[in-house]
């Protein structure tokens, strides 16, 4: 048996509802879910946060501009096949999910404000500097982007973390758009 199973409604009976409520959203259980079914509270956290976090004021591109800069940032590979796949079912641009991957430079300054915001959160630990808040303020963004941004961050702390330890199969329906480290600008299908 795996160290960390990938659960199911039978296997995780304290998470049934959890995961009824994950294959109703996405059509099926992706592996991030069934692994985080091993602790139904960090199933229930990821999920309350992550749909938190969709109602905050950032638009679907400047939120997966906060969560694909810390998968990237993280390393984590399943994520950011993951969000790939969701970024391109949310309309976001090629050119910026390509870049996203990749950490190159956005071609739109407020976006890239955002990006360049999101990385130093990531890299300073929360943090960052007056000039790096200042940098997003000036751009057209708020105080409450740069909370959001941090709630973002924290989205990715549980999701990122959780593939690391246990090493999450990647799901079949994300294969198309793997990622790895270190991946070229304009590599995204």
């Amino acid at each position: 048996m795996p160290r960390f199973p990938l659960h199911t409604a039978e296997t995780a009976p304290d998470a049934k509802t959890l995961i009824a409520n994950a294959e109703k959203a996405f059509g099926f259980l992706p592996n991030l879910l069934a692994t985080m079914a091993e602790a139904p509270a960090l199933l229930e956290g990821y999920m309350t946060l992550a749909g938190i976090f969709d109602k905050s004021d950032l638009s679907p591109t400047e939120r997966q501009i906060v969560l694909m800069v810390n998968n990237r940032l993280n390393g984590c590979t399943y994520c950011m096949a993951a969000h790939t796949a969701i970024a391109k079912g949310q309309g976001v641009p090629d050119d910026v999910i390509a870049a996203l991957r990749a950490g190159t430079e956005l071609s739109d300054p407020k976006l890239e404000a955002l990006r360049v915001f999101a990385v130093k959160i990531n890299e300073s630990r929360g943090w960052p500097e007056q000039r790096d808040i200042d940098a997003l303020l000036d751009a057209g963004y708020t105080a409450r982007t740069v909370l959001e941004v941090i709630l973002g961050t924290a989205v990715k702390v549980m999701s990122n973390y959780t593939n690391h330890i246990a090493s999450t199969p990647l799901d079949s329906v994300f294969e198309a758009v793997a990622w790895a480290p270190g991946e070229l600008a304009g590599s995204a299908n």
